[in-house]
């Protein structure tokens, strides 16, 4: 497996573990549930699609140069599908989202948005570098 690949997958798996931890302990802080909507799994589905997304696009990266933007939105689009599939039925249940289950999915899904696309944008500037 490649390095950029092992690095991001360190990184993601650091960053969201750390993130996760203070998020239960700001929930415990709060006197809230700690492992209510479905906080485990919100923060497993991000990472495990950022991990897959990275590595398809980086074993894509030479084919597919010039539509990697264009699979990385297909890669958004994919986990905003897994989100209305697995997690919004059970948030929208009550027919509101409230605080607590939009803060579970979207603190590891921005997250997980964020490493992603500093890993893909480093990774295209090293692509045009190398063209150049």
């Amino acid at each position: 497996m490649n390095h950029t690949i092992v690095r991001f997958t360190l990184l993601t798996l650091v960053v969201l573990g750390a993130v996760f931890a203070l998020h239960l302990y700001i929930l415990n802080f709060q006197n809230l549930p700690l492992y209510n909507d479905k906080i485990v799994l919100s923060y497993c589905i991000n990472g495990i699609l950022a991990i897959v997304v990275v590595a398809v696009l980086y074993i894509l990266r030479e084919k597919y140069k010039s539509q990697l933007g264009f699979l990385f939105m297909a890669g958004s689009a994919f986990k905003f599908l897994i989100f209305f599939i697995v997690f919004y039925p059970a948030y929208n249940q009550d027919g509101v989202v409230s605080t607590s289950e939009f803060f579970a999915f979207f603190l590891p899904y921005a997250l997980s948005l964020i490493l992603e696309t500093v890993t893909l944008s480093k990774l295209l500037n090293k692509l045009d570098s190398t063209a150049s």
